[in-house]
C-alpha cells in the first residue's frame, strides 16, 4: 500500500512536470506580429514584405535563446481593418512588437494604439513624417518622404534637365499628397517650374481628362508620386493619348505588377527607391538575397528587403535590451547605429527616420535597372 502511494506521487510529479515544460515552452515564445495589406489595392507590396520577413526569420528564428513565432494579420488595404489588426495583435495575441503597415495611411491608423500600448512598431515602408513624429514607440527601416522628394527633384532637375514639370497626385493616399509636396517645393527651390497639378483618386481607371489637361502646357517631366496600379495605368493612358514626356516617380510603385499591368508604356518610367539588388553592400544583405532567391525563385525586390529589416532591426533591438520590454526595446532601436542591414548600414536619425542613400532605378528592356545611389 505504501509503494502504491509512492507510486501515485511520483505520477503526480511527473505529470506537473510535464505540464509546466510544456506550459513554460509556449510561455517562452516571442511573438512578433505584423499588420500587412494581404488583400485589396496593396496587396502585392504587402505579400512581398511578408517573403522578407519569412526569410529573415529563417535565418535568425531564435531570439534570446527562445523561439521568435511570426503572427500576420491581413489589413486588406484599409485604415479601419489596420487599427483593428493592430489592436488584435497587442490584446488577443499578445506581440511583443509589430513590423508593419506598409501604406503611410494605414501606418497612422495602427501606430498611435502601439503608442498607448508601449509596443515597439516598425514599418518597412511607409515614408510620410507623421508616421513615426513625436512617438515614442514608432520607427521605420525605409527613408522618409521630405528627403526622397528632394532627392526625386535634385535628379530631375540635374540628371533629367527637367524645368517644367506636371505633378498628378493620388489625393486619396496621404503618401502621395506629401510626396508631391516636398517634391514641389525642392524643384521651385532649384529654379524649376510647376506648371500643373492634378489629382485623382485610388481605384480610378481613366485619366483622359487630367492628362489632357497638362498635355496642352508641354511638360519636360510628368511627376506621378502613386502607387503601382495607377501609375500603370497612367503611363499606358498618357502614351496612347501621345504623351512622351518622361514620367518619375517614387518607392510605392516600385512593384513588379507594375512592369504587368504597364508594359512597354512603362518602359523609362524613374524611381526614387530603397533598394535595387545590384546595390547590396552588406554581408547580411547578401546572405539574405542568396537565401530569398533560392526560395522564391526571383529577384530580390525592394519590399521584401525592407521587411527582411525591420525583422532584423527588431531582432538586436531585442537583443541589445535583453528582453522585450516596450520601453527598452525601443530605446534601443532608437540607438541603432551603422546596423548593416539587407538594403545598407542604417542609423536611426531624429523621430526615428533611418538615415540611409535613395536608390534612382529606371524600366530598362521590362526591367528595374539600377541607375546610381544618392546619398542625403
Amino acid at each position: 500500500m505504501g509503494i502504491w502511494v509512492w507510486v501515485k506521487s511520483w505520477l503526480w510529479a511527473l505529470l506537473a512536470l510535464t505540464t509546466l515544460t510544456g506550459s513554460g515552452s509556449a510561455a517562452a515564445e516571442i511573438k512578433i506580429g505584423l499588420y500587412l495589406p494581404m488583400t485589396g489595392s496593396a496587396a502585392a507590396m504587402g505579400q512581398m514584405v511578408w517573403e522578407g520577413v519569412q526569410v529573415a526569420h529563417r535565418l535568425k528564428p531564435a531570439l534570446l535563446g527562445r523561439p521568435v513565432k511570426l503572427v500576420l494579420v491581413d489589413t486588406k488595404s484599409d485604415r479601419i481593418d489596420a487599427a483593428n489588426a493592430m489592436s488584435r495583435l497587442i490584446e488577443k495575441e499578445k506581440v511583443a512588437a509589430v513590423i508593419g503597415e506598409v501604406i503611410s495611411s494605414d501606418t497612422l491608423a495602427g501606430a498611435p494604439i502601439a503608442e498607448r500600448a508601449g509596443i515597439p512598431n516598425i514599418s518597412p515602408t511607409a515614408t510620410n513624417p507623421l508616421v513615426t513624429q513625436g512617438r515614442t514607440f514608432a520607427f521605420r527601416a525605409c527613408f522618409v518622404d521630405d528627403l526622397q522628394g528632394k532627392v526625386a527633384a535634385q535628379y530631375a532637375r540635374e540628371h533629367l534637365q527637367a524645368q517644367r514639370a506636371a505633378v498628378l497626385i493620388d489625393q486619396a493616399q496621404d503618401y502621395c499628397v506629401a510626396l508631391a509636396n516636398f517634391f514641389m517645393a525642392e524643384f521651385r527651390r532649384r529654379g524649376g517650374q510647376i506648371i500643373a497639378v492634378t489629382y485623382i483618386q485610388t481605384g480610378d481607371q481613366d485619366f483622359t481628362a487630367q492628362i489632357s489637361g497638362f498635355k496642352g502646357k508641354n511638360p519636360d517631366l510628368l511627376y506621378a508620386p502613386n502607387y503601382y496600379a495607377e501609375n500603370a495605368l497612367l503611363a499606358r493612358q498618357a502614351r496612347e493619348l501621345g504623351l512622351k514626356t518622361p514620367i518619375l516617380t517614387g518607392d510605392g510603385a516600385q512593384v513588379p505588377e507594375l512592369l504587368t499591368l504597364g508594359g512597354p508604356a512603362v518602359e523609362g518610367m524613374v524611381f526614387t527607391a530603397h533598394f535595387h539588388r545590384q546595390a547590396l553592400t552588406t554581408e547580411l544583405g547578401k546572405q539574405f538575397l542568396k537565401t530569398y532567391e533560392e526560395s522564391y525563385q526571383k529577384d530580390l525586390d525592394a519590399f521584401a528587403a525592407l521587411g527582411g529589416d525591420c525583422y532584423f532591426l527588431l531582432h538586436q533591438a531585442m537583443e541589445k535590451a535583453g528582453g522585450t520590454d516596450g520601453a527598452k526595446v525601443a530605446q534601443a532601436l532608437a540607438e541603432t547605429k551603422d546596423f548593416p542591414a539587407v538594403t545598407g548600414r542604417i542609423t536611426m536619425g531624429p523621430d526615428h527616420n533611418p538615415v540611409k542613400g535613395v536608390v534612382i532605378i529606371k524600366v530598362e528592356q521590362g526591367k528595374f535597372a539600377y541607375q546610381t545611389t544618392i546619398q542625403p
